[in-house]
């Protein structure tokens, strides 16, 4: 990682650039590939204060621009580092998110993870045909019983002649049939 410590209308002294170089070393930690730091302390006489840039290069992603005025030089410094670790924590988990596993990575793990053969072998043997009671047909007077003794608010059934029929409680407390 390349460092760069400039001092513009003011004279960064030892003490300024062993705390600068301190505060860039904490942000190796999130483990970026980070190309280079450009770190510009600047005095402004009108608004009497001092402001500090970060420029920080990351490889093969944009480039993190973080500026900090303030009173304090030191004070401006260590907010502005605060800002810098936040944003690349961000980018960070970005990266690591498992969200951005590789269309490969993904296919690989699919195709070894299952096995279509033994998968319908098991489906095969677990399959149990039965006869649904929805299909045996049954009288208009039965539906009626059971709507009146249940909480349902309809009853689709088969009727004697082979017709698909709804039984349905109304409003007034009376049965519909379609």
């Amino acid at each position: 990682m390349n460092i760069s410590l400039v001092g513009r209308h003011i004279e960064l002294s030892d003490a300024i650039k062993d705390h600068l170089m301190h505060s860039i070393d904490t942000l190796s930690k999130f483990h970026l590939d980070l190309i280079s730091v450009n770190a510009v302390a600047s005095a402004n006489e009108r608004k009497k204060g001092v402001t500090i840039e970060f420029t920080i290069n990351v490889a093969g992603k944009n480039t993190i621009v973080i500026t900090q005025r303030d009173d304090d030089l030191y004070a401006a410094i260590d907010i502005a580092i605060d800002r810098a670790q936040k944003a690349l924590r961000r980018l960070h988990d970005r990266i690591s998110d498992h969200k951005n596993e590789g269309l490969n990575e993904a296919k690989n793990a699919a195709a070894v993870s299952v096995d279509l053969h033994a998968v319908g072998e098991t489906m095969e043997d677990e399959i149990v045909p039965t006869e649904l009671v929805l299909y045996k047909p049954q009288e208009v007077a039965e539906i009626v019983e059971k709507l009146k003794e249940s909480t349902k608010v309809f009853e689709v059934f088969y009727d004697n002649d082979g017709k698909m029929r709804v039984m349905y409680k109304r409003g007034d407390g009376r049965f519909g049939l379609y």
